[in-house]
């Protein structure tokens, strides 16, 4: 049932989000008597995504794949952490709406952080690009324990000699 709660206030959020007149699909404009100013959606989702990883209780944005893909790309020497991995935006001339996908840590109230992340992300996006946020929707897709997701770690093989030193 939230699911589709979810879903249709998602789509009521992108249709406000959008507006009322001329949205591009690549950014936001803010007029001005001087002139106007355009912000992509790229800036919103890296703005969203630095502010929900502040939030303490998040491990992880994104779901299984994103953050297979992104554990990847990290290795690779030089290369740089996508910090928009999990976030998706819909940019308007005035509003924007924005979808988060997260994993929590175990022992955090989910109610809570999913209220702190939506506290963040509006109050760092409005206050960057004068945006009005519509809202914030918080999917949590996970929750890490650790010692028994030590997979997401990939430090595996450096607790398997001391697993076998304590069996002998």
């Amino acid at each position: 049932m939230s699911q589709s709660t979810s879903s249709s206030s998602s789509s009521a959020a992108t249709s406000t989000a959008r507006g009322a007149g001329h949205a591009s699909s690549t950014g936001s404009e803010l007029a001005t008597t001087q002139g106007t100013t355009s912000i992509a959606d790229q800036v919103v989702s890296k703005i969203a995504g630095i502010a929900t990883r502040e939030i303490s209780g998040v491990h992880a944005l994104g779901g299984g794949a994103a953050r297979t893909i992104g554990s990847l790309r990290e290795r690779i020497p030089g290369a740089k952490t996508n910090v928009s991995q999990g976030v998706s935006v819909e940019v308007g001339e005035k509003q924007a709406a924005v979808d988060i996908t997260l994993v929590a840590e175990y022992g955090i109230a989910i109610a809570d952080l999913a209220a702190g992340v939506r506290r963040n992300v509006i109050s760092s996006v409005e206050r960057m690009t004068g945006l009005d946020v519509t809202e914030v929707n918080v999917e949590v897709v996970d929750v890490f324990v650790p010692g028994l997701d030590d997979s997401d770690d990939d430090d595996d093989t450096d607790d398997q000699p001391q697993r076998t030193s304590r069996v002998q």
